[in-house]
């Protein structure tokens, strides 16, 4: 049995040039082993309410006994080299499984 891969979320909206150029980087980590789901925050109230001023915001998800809880990555600067970008994966990688 594989361990499941570490997943991340990032909150973005349409039309935000600093969300796609994070969500660019990204994809461009995939040989990285984790997953990543991009929240519209256009399409909840409070994800709205909470991340309308701060996106992109990136989380990586913690498992814990209790459930799983999103830790809110620290934010790189939009011009953060992809060696940046791949480097605060590999921090959490292996992070996000219940000690």
């Amino acid at each position: 049995m594989t361990d499941p891969l570490t997943q991340f979320v990032l909150y973005s909206k349409p039309g935000c040039h600093l969300c796609a150029g994070l969500a660019e980087k990204l994809a461009a980590a995939r040989h990285l082993p984790f997953e990543l789901e991009v929240r519209d925050i256009t399409t909840r109230d409070d994800w709205f309410q909470r991340y309308q001023y701060e996106i992109p915001v990136l989380c990586c998800v913690q498992s814990t006994a209790a459930g799983t809880q999103e830790i809110r990555l620290p934010r790189l600067s939009p011009r953060a080299p992809q060696a940046k970008v791949e480097q605060l994966i590999q921090t959490y990688l292996g992070q996000s499984k219940a000690e």
